[in-house]
């Protein structure tokens, strides 16, 4: 899942979400040390987010739709994708606005800037004034997010742009692996918030 699923899975506590987040830029268990006990859950949670999603059949059905020599990068086309699925049916999942949201969460990650890993520390700003999560709720944001992407990839970026022609030509059975997917991720995060090793993280 990309970012606006996961800070939606842990909201609506900012600490929280925080952690969320974070479980895309902090790495090992040794860092996890550098967090409050809430974020260190969240990011453990995050990373059984991302088991979970990868596993689940309608995803892994989703990834066969990709064309040979691009399904190992469908799922960050995926993860994209899921978030402007989310942000565009987000009365569906949510009571708070999309806009209420995320500028309430751009707030509070703003505000702390100094103590963030490096590499969000660099485009947390960036994040907020250009806002990135509810720009997923247009489809265009898709592929430039995907793009954006796959610049930053050490090689074969193209292949990861090349995915999106096989998103658009299987975006409506995506888009319904996704609607049947993720109540059930809802579900199953908030299963695993009941869990003792969860709770004492």
């Amino acid at each position: 899942m990309n970012y606006l699923a996961h800070l939606h899975l842990a909201s609506p506590d900012h600490e929280a979400m925080l952690g969320a987040l974070l479980g895309d830029f902090v790495f090992g268990t040794a860092a996890l040390q550098d967090w409050s006990p809430v974020e260190r859950r969240e990011i453990l949670i995050h990373r059984q987010v991302d088991r979970y999603t990868d596993a689940h059949p309608q995803v892994v059905a989703s990834r066969r739709l990709f064309g040979e020599g691009r399904q190992r990068y469908s799922g960050i086309a995926l993860d994209v994708y899921y978030d402007h699925c989310l942000a565009r049916d987000w009365s569906r999942y949510a009571d708070t606005p999309l806009d209420a949201f995320t500028s309430s969460f751009y707030r509070y990650l703003l505000s702390r800037l100094d103590a963030l890993p490096a590499r969000l520390q660099a485009i947390a700003p960036r994040i907020a004034a250009h806002d990135w999560l509810g720009s997923y709720r247009e489809r265009a944001s898709v592929d430039l997010a995907v793009t954006r992407i796959a610049t930053r990839l050490s090689r074969n970026g193209e292949r990861l742009v090349e995915c999106l022609d096989d998103l658009r030509r299987h975006e409506a059975r995506i888009g319904a692996g996704f609607d049947a997917f993720f109540p059930q991720l809802v579900a199953h995060v908030q299963a695993l918030r009941r869990e003792p090793r969860f709770a004492a993280a």
